[in-house]
């Protein structure tokens, strides 16, 4: 497995978006879905919500600004969000979104289960703890938001600072991070051959023939 897709520690500072059941509509809103591939939709992560909070640009944490607006957390690729993170419309543009943006872990309450498939699949972990561990950890980013968040994925603890807790994350999908195996697409284009020489030996893919 290349060494290159193995994940075990995630380290970086975090932007904390607050708030419960904050569905993939909030985080890409329908009308850019139009494209046929997810080029560009970094740009629009929270569109409406950042437009409602103040508009998109305004810095140095003013009130009211959006925390993907915000100065104090640019550059973050950590994100931490609240209870059932990703829910409603089952769009993979969200996670393509949020993770183009530059968040490379999500740590959270909890999170839809089709959210959290699809995040799996294109690199982004999502980890979860207790209520009381998120908010701290909410807490802790807004005071000191350039002390950086550490995700040990192996060791399933997250550190910022003086706080540290555990983590949660189904053992599967962990230990496809820690191997590399998330990368479905990329096991079988770098071992091609292979998938060839299987394919030449099945009946339906090669019996066939031309009249």
């Amino acid at each position: 497995m290349p060494t290159s897709l193995r994940m075990k520690e995630l380290s970086g500072t975090a932007v904390p978006v607050r708030g419960d059941d904050i569905d993939t509509d909030r985080i890409i809103p329908a009308r850019h879905l139009r494209s046929i591939t997810f080029d560009g939709l970094e740009r629009f992560v929270f569109d409406d919500d950042r437009k409602e909070a103040g508009g998109a640009g305004k810095a140095g944490g003013a009130r009211g600004v959006h925390p993907f607006d915000d100065e104090r957390y640019r550059g973050a690729t950590v994100l931490v969000v609240n209870r059932n993170f990703g829910c409603g419309s089952s769009r993979e543009h969200a996670p393509q979104a949020i993770h183009r943006w530059g968040i490379q872990v999500i740590v959270g309450e909890s999170f839809s289960d089709i959210f959290f498939g699809n995040s799996a699949v294109i690199g982004l972990p999502c980890v979860t703890a207790s209520p009381s561990d998120i908010e701290a950890l909410l807490t802790a980013v807004e005071k000191v938001p350039s002390t950086p968040v550490t995700v040990d994925l192996d060791a399933l603890a997250c550190v910022h600072g003086s706080v540290r807790f555990e983590l949660t994350m189904p053992r599967n999908i962990r230990d496809a991070f820690l191997s590399g195996a998330w990368d479905t697409t990329g096991m079988l284009l770098d071992r091609f051959d292979e998938v060839r020489d299987v394919a030449a030996r099945l009946p339906y893919v090669s019996g066939f023939t031309q009249r």
